[in-house]
């Protein structure tokens, strides 16, 4: 039970917003989450004055009307990027430029949705995002249940920095995807406590998406688990979109999550990372299941600003100006479209030669999109020795998921160069399996 706020905290005017629209909500809320609220100090009242004749709030340097002051090797080196100076070197926004939010939240609403969604609030990377979520809706002891095998980042994320407690679910059984291991987990946590559930799809390190009938069972396990507790379901979409077989939905299921239950709460995280191929830009969004004007909206765009201008204060001017002419341009959906036909080329590269591989030896998991492909090693072999050997005599590097997995990432191997990719890991693998048969 959570210790009541005094009726003069900052917050509680918000965190009443908040209970009035969902009060399973504010039972997500983390003890920060609660005590978050945006102060009304230099970048609130550097909005309120913005526009006036002379305006000595925020601390720019300006040519006195506005103007950024910066020295011009700089500045012509930014008018190459973006063609605004000072939408690239002045300070973005805490939340980020408002035409970057207001695209991105036209780009990814489905056609004919009625989802409700926020206008996204920019984030420093999809982690930054992640870790804005954790802050808020995280505290110690929390269940986090996470589909398995997970990125190891969100250990990092959720139970280093916050202290929740990670629960592994298990859907890859068989050599299939099994959605009910979701609701198993949900169903296992002590009846009515707030939880989250941590989706990405397609996944990282398997590379997997589910079905449309794998969806229809995930959301329907779900709201189920929403009847019996409030939830909080994290998507992180940071490979969204990157889908190369039929029947398989390249739509997040944030928006079939969005107004499905009362105490399920979905919120969005995307990014210009891999739907720009911007890695280096981070520039990220995170999108809440509620009408850019509705009061709870504004709640907790205040939160989570309040802990943003707490840790990196504004996400980076410049990179957002890139990536906001980068979706103005004519044919840039195409552009992007290519590059997922890339991908899908190499992915079908690599089922390929996995298909052909000895399947004593590389036992792929389920994949169908994103990046990667996670191989199961045969019994006894250890994926970090196997690593090892692989970067030691076979002059190829790979990534190792202890005790038995190891990953391909086909996204960065040309797709001519994949089937020697294949058979020189299944060769290390035989290498592995013959010092073991040596013992």
């Amino acid at each position: 039970m959570l210790a009541p706020m005094s009726p003069t905290h900052p917050a509680q005017a918000i965190n009443d917003d908040i209970e009035k629209a969902r009060p399973a909500l504010l039972a997500l809320l983390s003890d920060l989450g609660r005590e978050a609220v945006y102060p009304p100090d230099i970048p609130f009242q550097a909005a309120q004055a913005r526009g006036k004749r002379y305006n000595a709030t925020i601390g720019q340097i300006t040519d006195g009307h506005g103007r950024i002051l910066a020295p011009p090797a700089l500045a012509r080196q930014i008018e190459s990027l973006a063609g605004d100076r000072n939408a690239a070197l002045l300070y973005s926004a805490v939340e980020g430029r408002e035409p970057l939010r207001r695209r991105w939240r036209e780009r990814h609403r489905p056609p004919g949705t009625t989802a409700p969604s926020s206008l996204p609030l920019v984030v420093a990377g999809l982690t930054h995002g992640l870790s804005l979520v954790a802050d808020l809706f995280c505290d110690r002891g929390r269940a986090v249940v996470i589909p398995a095998p997970f990125w190891g980042n969100y250990r990092q994320i959720f139970t280093l920095r916050r202290g929740g407690r990670v629960v592994p679910a298990e859907v890859y059984r068989g050599g299939r995807f099994d959605p009910g291991a979701i609701r198993a987990a949900l169903d296992a946590l002590p009846a009515g406590e707030p939880a989250l559930v941590l989706l990405n799809l397609p996944a990282n390190p398997v590379g997997y998406s589910p079905t449309a009938p794998e969806s229809d069972a995930v959301v329907e396990a779900l709201t189920a688990a929403a009847s019996r507790r409030p939830l909080m379901v994290v998507c992180d979409d940071a490979y969204a979109g990157l889908v190369y077989e039929d029947g398989v939905p390249r739509e997040s299921l944030f928006w079939r999550l969005a107004g499905a239950a009362e105490s399920l709460i979905p919120v969005k995280i995307d990014g210009c990372t891999k739907e720009l191929v911007f890695f280096g830009g981070r520039v990220a969004f995170l999108t809440f299941p509620f009408e850019p004007e509705a009061a709870v909206t504004r709640a907790l765009e205040s939160k989570t600003k309040c802990v943003l201008r707490a840790t990196i204060g504004s996400p980076a001017a410049l990179t957002q100006e890139v990536a906001l002419s980068a979706l103005a341009t004519d044919g840039v959906e195409d552009e992007i479209e290519e590059v997922r036909s890339i991908l899908g080329r190499r992915y079908r590269a690599l089922r390929r030669a996995l298909d052909a591989a000895s399947p004593d030896l590389m036992r792929p998991l389920p994949f169908n999109s994103g990046c990667f492909a996670l191989i199961e090693l045969p019994e006894g072999v250890d994926a970090e020795a196997l690593r090892q050997r692989l970067l030691a005599e076979f002059d190829t590097g790979v990534v190792s998921s202890p005790p038995r997995y190891v990953r391909i990432a086909y996204c960065s191997v040309a797709e001519e160069a994949i089937p020697e990719l294949v058979t020189r890991i299944e060769a290390g693998v035989a290498a592995e399996v013959s010092s073991l048969r040596a013992w």
